[in-house]
């Protein structure tokens, strides 16, 4: 390695933004993070909603608070309304008349001399 090319690697305390704190190395002198092991929903298994200029509480104003059942159960009655209003038996299906085809002009072949 050439000398005085390469940063200094430090010993440094990394700090999550939820108060979790481990050491590492870095180039930086001390490391400052939004979201870690200790908090990331992958890693939790739980659902941490990380929100970003109030998109979070204007999307449940707008849409209102859904879960998986509330849904489920409002495509069921959907499906139930749909089944009521639709006829017992099915129309028969009647045969349309066909359309004449349109008479095409003859092609004429130029005469060749």
């Amino acid at each position: 390695m050439k000398p005085g090319i390469h940063p200094k690697y430090h010993e440094v305390e990394a700090r999550c933004a939820c108060g979790n704190t481990f050491k590492t190395r870095s180039t930086k002198p001390e490391l400052h993070l939004e979201i870690c092991n200790a908090c990331h929903p992958f890693f939790t298994g739980r659902q941490k909603l990380i929100d970003t200029e109030g998109r979070v509480e204007r999307f449940t104003k707008r849409f209102g608070a859904q879960s998986a059942s509330a849904t489920k159960a409002r495509v069921t009655a959907a499906k139930a309304a749909k089944a009521e209003k639709a006829p017992k038996a099915p129309a028969a299906k009647t045969a349309r008349p066909k359309k004449a085809a349109a008479a095409k002009p003859a092609a004429t072949k130029p005469a060749s001399a």
